[in-house]
């Protein structure tokens, strides 16, 4: 179950707001509520940002985020990772209220030499469920690489001694190049990947950046994207949307090379199949038209991105409901990023469905 932060200030913002309902004492971890209200979107393809989007909860309404599942994305900590180790990162992430992590690698730099089974226990003893973990797809250049081409087997042996359920990668399907041809036989990779993960209970997924959403070399008039999906199986292999980055590629690449229109929303891709999208990132951005992304990437709640819409829809419109989907938070580069996890967390657990229907 989500957790109510334990930070002491954390939880005395939350409960002067009438948020959370923290008890007194506010390093006691109370229970979040895990129904959520219908919500329906706006049309537009990006949040109003400070306004319906963002942190609307002063004690009204119900929580947006599902109980028990929170998480971060491990690179937006990584530099206290390589100076403090997991332990002292764990104890922080376990006091901000999060309850899952998904591994970015699984060293400490100058903290010394861990076991994935100290790891595994470690966060358990926090109270963190391992949801996910980023492994390069590929380096042809180098057999010995950490990577699913090079050395399947070791990555899915070390993802299921940490006892994961879902195994990735952040690396975009460019194997073969751009071409629909190259794409088909980057697909034929993944569901090898899947299927072989599939045999130790784990889903393998994709995570995606604003390239994947371009254009193929060959047939400018085919997303690349829209291949990956329909060459992949559906039982095999998963999608983990970065929604930010899919943000930017609706500014990016909403239209073709030759001017001509192709607009799309991110959550469309969700809502039509949401069984393929059981982990999400959850990154914010301030619109800037003169930025070649569209946005400039923010701490959490501090953007334009309508979290408390992407969530309601996803989370109540889809037959999985609340339970299946899991919500990473991340910043690629924050400024203090202990900070950046702390901020995230109290605006996802502040997000409250409005009014019925809101």
């Amino acid at each position: 179950m989500s957790r109510t932060p334990k930070d002491p200030e954390l939880a005395r913002r939350l409960s002067r707001r009438n948020i959370l309902g923290v008890a007194a004492g506010a390093t006691a971890a109370t229970l979040l509520s895990g129904a959520a209200a219908q919500a329906s979107g706006p049309s537009n393809g990006h949040g109003n940002g400070h306004g319906d989007g963002h942190g609307d909860g002063h004690g009204k309404g119900r929580p947006v985020l599902p109980s028990g599942r929170l998480g971060i994305q491990l690179y937006s900590l990584r530099d206290k990772v390589s100076t403090l180790g997991f332990a002292p990162v764990f104890a922080e992430l376990e006091e901000y209220g999060y309850d899952e992590i998904e591994f970015a690698g699984y060293t400490q730099g100058s903290a010394g030499a861990i076991t994935l089974a100290q790891l595994k226990k470690l966060a358990r003893d926090h109270g963190l469920n391992p949801i996910g973990s980023h492994v390069g797809y590929y380096d042809d250049n180098n057999p010995g690489a950490y990577t699913f081409a090079q050395n399947l087997d070791k990555v899915l042996d070390d993802a299921a001694a940490l006892g994961l359920k879902h195994i990735g990668t952040a690396s975009g399907p460019f194997r073969y190049g751009s071409t629909v041809d190259g794409w088909k036989r980057a697909a034929e990779d993944f569901n090898t990947y899947g299927a072989e993960a599939r045999k130790r209970g784990m889903k393998f997924y994709q995570h995606n950046h604003a390239e994947e959403f371009s254009f193929a070399t060959d047939q400018p008039k085919v997303r690349l994207y829209d291949v990956l999906l329909a060459e992949t199986d559906p039982d095999l292999v998963y999608l983990e949307m970065d929604i930010y980055w899919a943000f930017c590629a609706q500014f990016r690449f909403g239209k073709r090379a030759d001017g001509t229109p192709a607009p799309f929303n991110p959550i469309d891709y969700v809502l039509k199949q949401p069984h393929r999208y059981p982990l999400f990132h959850v990154k914010d951005g301030t619109r800037n038209d003169a930025a070649r992304d569209g946005y400039d990437m923010t701490d959490v709640g501090d953007g334009d991105i309508d979290y408390k819409n992407f969530l309601n829809r996803v989370t109540t419109r889809t037959r999985q409901g609340r339970t299946y989907h899991h919500w990473q938070t991340e910043h690629d580069n924050p400024v203090e990023s202990f900070a950046f996890a702390r901020k995230s967390s109290e605006h996802l657990h502040s997000l409250r469905t409005g009014r019925c229907g809101d």
